[in-house]
């Protein structure tokens, strides 16, 4: 790594402008292996291409493809002193992608280089270190890499004594160190909290609320009164639930009731959820619940603190409503136990307004007193909607949380009468809708463990609806080892193999759940699954059947996974219609790839029209062009149009793209990650996985940067600030009336 020493920086300031562009047929080769998983021969040798932009495309291919093949020709990429710049940054990255411990050595010795080259390239050096906490992380018990470990600290000292430290290293830096937690990471992004950078100091406090790290209160006091950055104050209010609580009591109810910035209220809202024995700070949250409910007359404009009751909009606004969710919430906390009328008249009037909907009302209300909820009249709207039915569910099962067996036995029995009287009361047109309720409440049944449990988690196993049967399984795994359980397993895997053609969350959980019971009896059943059409079924039975314990029972397993690899089966296999299912398969044709790669960044947009304005996706095909290929197919299809929002989180994301409503479905069909190196900032577009490449159709926007999620999920749009005005008053529940795609 001497080259550093004595390369001149306009050398590397001229590997920027010395690109070409990969030629079609061979970004198309490129995206095909992507596509299928594939790293083989014909892409590595890409990595020696004489054109720098083949090098770079396919030194990000073999991060995403994932194979620990690739490390060794990525790493002696990286000891060539002509791929400066922008590729030896992808090798670096890619390095990181793959996890693997073997690429930690390449990455300790850029950080030891950059760390110490007077004219570090900022880019390199932060993309080292995002690697050196992705392969920490995947491989946190390896003594071997403590040096690498130790190195992030050094390069955020390094950092922050140079007269010009990079912004970009030392963000990277801070959400490394949730990652890799090396040891003294705490006090060194408090440090960090003396940097004049508006972005550094925000993503510093995230990485302490997110270590659960302590400071001085004082100086979180100050930070969160004066600091002129509202992102900053929010994150310095999230990090008071480390400390003292009652030593903020005070500033936290000023900030949570009076505060312009709505991000800053959420904020202190749920910090004050953690105080005790503080009945002017639930009073305080309860008067300003209540005055958000008030309903005003004619008066359209958004509410501002300090409004009078009269001007206030009513709980179906979108703001509001996620502000008085988290309202709920906090005083569920402060008044539990208390049955406190004043909570539950607030609380009781919020459930009505909200038309029953939300569980975060119902298990407030359950917290505050159980007895309330025992006695409550079955809402009727619990046998019409079934995101109300879930709501009343999970109510019932907070008072799991009592530890009391009679209690516990009270809400049983409740939640087992309404589940039986929901196969009676609704309506034969609503039965398949409030279906959509059974996970949850059979989640909601299992927490209350009534003793016909397992007879129950038996018999939902064998239902015909997926989601239902893996929450059945999920449950069942939970559950101490029986013969009949692990049996009403077995056959549930076999259905699942020859029913199942849409969605694969059955199998998939079904899996897990033989293999957390006895791996050893489940291994005919995943040696079949290595059988099913879907690669992520595939994916699964190889890293469940990967297991040295296992061999000592079954020592021909590693030439059988040998076997499977050599015939492709841990690829991505192309789509054949005879099997009549498209999960986990190859969709695109080479038009498709042609198409996806046509696109250039910003040639095509999404206009999204929802019931509380409209907004725009600027897409970036040129870093996810499948990605964006697929949703912009499925928005053209009118797949998008009418959708519920099923989840709001404020001050994370707004997530959308489920057919259902109750963020299980999909389109029948799985996507490759793109993961880029864009990053995750307010507005950011991106894709909802379960696991890698489960992606389909639910994507999501960010309402504030989130730097955990960078390396991790695909980026491939994003939102002005303009606009995320509309994004950041949808409320869960509220719908995409339609999407219109602007461009090709």
């Amino acid at each position: 790594m001497n080259r550093y020493l004595i390369v001149v920086l306009f050398l590397v300031l001229f590997s920027f402008g010395a690109y070409s562009q990969v030629p079609l047929n061979t970004a198309i080769q490129i995206l095909k292996a992507e596509d299928a998983r594939n790293w083989n021969p014909s892409l590595e040798s890409l990595l020696k291409s004489q054109n720098p932009a083949i090098r770079e495309r396919a030194a990000l291919a073999a991060g995403r493809i994932g194979d620990k093949r690739a490390i060794p020709a990525l790493s002696a990429m990286a000891m060539e002193s002509e791929n400066l710049g922008k590729v030896i940054s992808t090798v670096v990255f890619a390095l990181g992608e793959i996890e693997a411990t073997e690429g930690g050595a390449t990455v300790l010795d850029i950080i030891k280089a950059e760390s110490g080259f007077s004219q570090r390239d900022g880019m390199l050096l932060s993309r080292a270190v995002e690697a050196a906490g992705k392969i920490v992380a995947a491989n946190a018990k390896d003594e071997s890499l403590k040096d690498l470990k130790a190195a992030i600290i050094r390069v955020i000292e390094d950092e922050l004594k140079s007269p010009s430290p990079k912004r970009e290293v030392l963000l990277a830096a801070s959400t490394v160190v949730v990652r890799a937690r090396p040891e003294g990471g705490d006090a060194a992004v408090i440090k960090m909290l003396s940097s004049d950078d508006n972005g550094v100091r925000a993503d510093a406090l995230n990485t302490l609320v997110r270590l659960r790290a302590k400071l001085d209160t004082k100086r979180l006091t100050d930070i969160i009164m004066f600091d002129k950055d509202d992102l900053v104050r929010v994150n310095a209010i999230r990090l008071t639930a480390a400390g003292e609580l009652k030593d903020f009591k005070n500033l936290l109810i000023a900030a949570a009731t009076t505060d312009v910035n709505h991000q800053i209220r959420v904020a202190a809202t749920r910090s004050l959820a953690g105080l005790k024995d503080a009945p002017d700070a639930a009073t305080a949250l309860i008067k300003r619940g209540s005055e958000l409910l008030i309903p005003i007359h004619g008066d359209p404009a958004p509410l501002k603190p300090g409004q009078k009751a009269v001007n206030l909009k009513p709980v179906h606004v979108p703001l509001q409503k996620n502000e008085l969710l988290e309202i709920a919430t906090a005083v569920g906390r402060m008044r539990a136990g208390t049955d406190d009328k004043e909570a539950l008249a607030f609380l009781n009037k919020l459930n009505e307004r909200d038309k029953y909907s939300s569980p975060e009302t119902f298990v407030a209300i359950a917290r505050v007193s159980s007895q309330t909820i025992l006695q409550m009249p079955v809402p009727k709207a619990v046998f019409t909607d079934f995101r109300a039915a879930a709501a009343y569910g999970m109510g019932l099962s907070e008072l799991a949380t009592l530890k009391s067996d009679d209690m516990n036995s009270q809400a049983g029995q409740k939640l087992t009468h309404f589940i039986a009287r929901m196969a009676t009361d609704v309506t034969a047109k609503d039965q398949n809708k409030m279906m959509m309720a059974m996970p949850d409440l059979m989640r909601s049944l299992a927490a209350l463990k009534p003793d016909n449990l397992d007879e129950i988690l038996r018999g939902q196993i064998a239902n015909e609806d997926v989601f239902l049967r893996a929450a059945a399984a999920e449950l069942l795994s939970e559950r101490p080892f029986t013969k009949e359980n692990f049996d009403a397993i077995q056959k549930a895997f076999t259905v699942s193999m020859i029913r199942d053609k849409h969605d694969n969350d059955a199998m998939m959980a079904i899996l897990d759940a033989l293999a957390k019971l006895d791996k050893s009896a489940a291994t005919g059943s995943l040696l079949m699954a290595l059988n099913s059409r879907d690669y992520l079924v595939r994916k699964k039975a190889f890293e469940l059947l990967e297991d040295k314990e296992l061999e000592k029972t079954s020592p021909g397993i590693p030439f059988m996974l040998k076997q499977s690899r050599e015939k492709g089966q841990d690829k991505v296999q192309p789509y054949l219609s005879a099997f009549g299912t498209r999960l986990g398969q190859i969709l695109n044709s080479d038009i498709d790839y042609r198409r996806a790669l046509s696109r250039k960044n910003g040639s095509v947009k999404a206009v999204l029209t929802t019931e509380k304005g409209s907004f725009t996706i600027v897409f970036n095909p040129e870093e996810a062009p499948l990605t964006v290929d697929n949703w912009v197919k499925l928005a053209r299809l009118g797949y998008f149009n009418g959708l519920a929002v099923h989840r709001v989180v404020p001050n994370f994301v707004m997530q959308d793209g489920d057919p259902r409503g109750d963020g299980n479905g999909g389109p029948g069909w799985s996507i490759r990650c793109e993961v880029n190196m864009l990053l995750y900032d307010r507005g950011a577009v991106g894709m909802a996985l379960s696991g890698k490449d489960t992606g389909g159709s639910q994507w999501f926007v960010t309402h504030v940067p989130t730097p955990h999620l960078d390396g991790g999920y695909t980026v491939f749009g994003h939102v002005s600030e303009t606009d995320m005005k509309v994004v950041d008053s949808i409320a869960r529940g509220d719908k995409i009336l339609n999407v219109t795609i602007v461009g090709r």
